[in-house]
């Protein structure tokens, strides 16, 4: 994953003084020569044309930092001086007791640099910090608007290029592709690590893009989820709801749904059990129930790697990760907050994977009825998606 070196960088300068170039020098503790960059493209706008030295007034050594090679060469990511972060208005030791207590932590917005680029070496660098002293230079050259979104973009195709390095998806095998054949445990084994992969890819990303205006999209792109951006982009088309093109067709038996939840209601399976002090919580509930309801709309015997497999699957997995890290706290057992936080991560990625495997079930759809359950389905699947992202903001704050 990243190296992220920021405290261990005593000072260091970039120099995008030559339009498409970008070149500097960075220091560390502890290591003597520095290192070297070479890098194709610009900075954003505000260190596009200029000269940039800065410094850090508290360096400590890393000794991830001094396995780096020292000549950098490679593709520039997100350089800027102006990046908006959420900086806590308190010390190390405060945050924690505040963070332990679960008691509000001030923040207060700051200007933060970021320097990120791709080495054809190491992989993705990473330096950001908001406590660094810096110097600008005055501009050589002027990007403009257009210029700067070029190169944003650029700078998004080279994160999903380095994503897709990280996560190496596979191929289905032969084996995999016959109808109802059992997988062995070195099959299972290559898919749990494929899954650990995308959850490690996942965090970076959404740590890279959280506090972005267009997160969704970017995280989409970026993790290789195209299903989900052709989701994305029905759902902002459809101002009433990405379900309601096809609401007229699919309406709910008596009993099937809550009226005024949607939610689907099985009397055979109760919301929690006789001896528990407490009741299920409402989004595995959700989960559980949107699983279900998949397995009676798409065909029982779908083959591994199909669409079809990908949805049931995925949503099995959110409902009984959230089962295991929001159930049973009545019992007396209470999971970390980290650990829940780890989970509910886990849960939104098999929640955009099942959303892009839905889209795909769409696409080859001709069946009006199916469509419109299909679209039920993937509009249920975005308000789990939207009530974990908020459960998550919850427990961060």
């Amino acid at each position: 994953m990243a190296w992220r070196i920021d405290e261990a960088v005593t000072h260091g300068e970039i120099d995008n003084t030559v339009e498409g170039r970008t070149t500097g020098r960075i220091w560390l503790a502890g290591r003597a020569d520095p290192l070297e960059l070479s890098l194709d493209g610009d900075c954003w706008r505000d260190l596009a044309g200029t000269r940039l030295l800065f410094t850090n007034p508290s360096p400590r050594e890393n000794a991830e930092a001094t396995r780096l090679e020292t000549r950098q060469h490679g593709v520039i990511g997100d350089m800027t001086a102006s990046r908006k972060s959420k900086i806590p208005m308190v010390n190390e030791d405060e945050l924690q007791r505040l963070y332990e207590n679960r008691e509000k932590i001030p923040f207060e917005w700051r200007n933060t640099l970021c320097l990120e680029w791709f080495s054809e070496v190491n992989g993705r660098v990473v330096i950001e910090s908001a406590a660094y002293r810096m110097q600008i230079s005055g501009h050589e050259w002027e990007m403009d608007e257009d210029a700067e979104e070029a190169q944003k973009l650029a700078n998004l195709n080279a994160m999903r290029d380095f994503m897709a390095q990280v996560i190496r998806r596979r191929e289905p095998t032969a084996d995999e592709d016959d109808i109802g054949g059992e997988l062995d445990e070195f099959a299972w084994e290559e898919r749990l690590k494929e899954s650990d992969r995308l959850t490690d890819a996942y965090q970076e990303v959404l740590e890279k893009y959280m506090e972005d205006q267009d997160s969704e999209r970017k995280e989409a792109f970026v993790m290789g989820w195209d299903g989900l951006l052709d989701a994305l982009a029905e759902r902002d088309e459809a101002p009433s709801g990405p379900a309601d093109e096809h609401a007229e067709l699919f309406q709910p038996e008596d009993g099937d749904y809550d009226d005024d939840s949607g939610d689907f209601e099985d009397d055979e399976s109760p919301r929690f059990g006789e001896d528990e002090e407490e009741p299920d919580h409402p989004l595995q509930i959700r989960a559980q129930e949107l699983a279900m309801r998949v397995m009676d709309v798409v065909e029982r015997e779908a083959r591994p790697g199909s669409p079809a497999y990908h949805l049931v699957s995925n949503l099995l997995q959110v409902s009984g990760k959230l089962a295991g890290a929001l159930n049973g706290r009545g019992s007396g057992y209470e999971p970390e907050t980290g650990y829940v936080l780890a989970v509910l991560k886990r849960c939104l990625n098999w929640l955009n994977e099942a959303v892009g495997a839905c889209q795909e079930l769409m696409a080859a759809e001709e069946d009006p009825d199916q469509l419109a359950a299909l679209a039920h389905i993937r509009s249920s699947a975005f308000e789990i998606r939207d009530g974990i992202t908020e459960l998550r903001r919850e427990l961060k704050s």
